[in-house]
């Protein structure tokens, strides 16, 4: 099955569809699924992972990531989706240790980060990248938890694949033109400010025959993650 993506008109449809089914009946799945769209909120912080089409003057020069106070904010939907070149099948909870792309779904481009220092902190720049949800490697990030799968009421950590640095959040904020809001950079150490859970968004739940299946199929790159799946196990919350 094809990944699902949503530009901006697609999303305003989608969020209509998903209105008219939660007045129907309540949504009772606890899980991040692949092609959700949501908000993060750093739970340190309280600031929610935020871009918008505004370059870095330095650096990369790419399309800046940044943390705002506003939970109602418009420009920080992330939607889940598989890592570059995999499937991640609509409506399967993300597992722990899955490697995935978190893509804005208003400018359609991935988080992600380099070796470019980020402008406050002189961590690493967490940028958005690429075009229409295509950019590379620097788009994969893990998700590190404690359980089998991503729980909506969970902390988790980011952990970027190639750079093995977490998504991060100092407190440093920037002046003009992004005035009060929070710088994002990546960090290579285990701490409070790396945080995240999910919050606001539009979650697709799986059908009742998918949630009772979903123990076997979970998404075509299970395989590929096992080792980070392992690996990120160990981590105490």
């Amino acid at each position: 099955m094809a990944t699902l993506f949503v530009n901006a008109p697609a999303f305003i449809t989608l969020l209509c569809c998903f209105l008219i089914e939660s007045h129907q009946s309540s949504f009772d799945y606890d899980f991040v699924t692949c092609g959700s769209a949501l908000k993060l909120i750093n739970t340190a912080n309280g600031v929610r992972l935020h871009s918008h089409d505004v370059k870095y003057g330095s650096g990369s020069g790419q399309q800046s990531v940044t943390g705002v106070d506003s939970s109602d904010d418009h420009n920080s939907y992330w939607q889940v989706r598989g890592k570059t070149g995999a499937v991640c099948t609509r409506g399967n909870p993300v597992k722990c240790g899955q490697t995935i792309r978190l893509t804005h779904v208003s400018t359609m481009k991935n988080l992600h980060t380099h070796h470019f220092q980020s402008p406050l902190s002189h961590n690493l720049e967490v940028s958005a990248f690429g075009d229409n949800g295509e950019g590379d490697e620097g788009d994969n990030w893990v998700i590190v938890c404690s359980s089998k799968y991503w729980s909506r009421s969970q902390r988790v950590r980011i952990k970027h694949v190639t750079t093995d640095h977490y998504l991060h959040v100092t407190g440093d904020t920037y002046g003009r033109p992004i005035h009060g809001q929070r710088e994002i950079s990546a960090y290579p150490n285990l701490n409070d400010l790396n945080y995240w859970q999910a919050a606001e968004g539009i979650y697709i739940k799986p059908t009742e025959n998918k949630s009772r299946t979903a123990e076997r199929d979970i998404d075509d790159d299970e395989d590929d993650d096992d080792d980070d799946e392992d690996h990120v196990g160990h981590d105490e919350f």
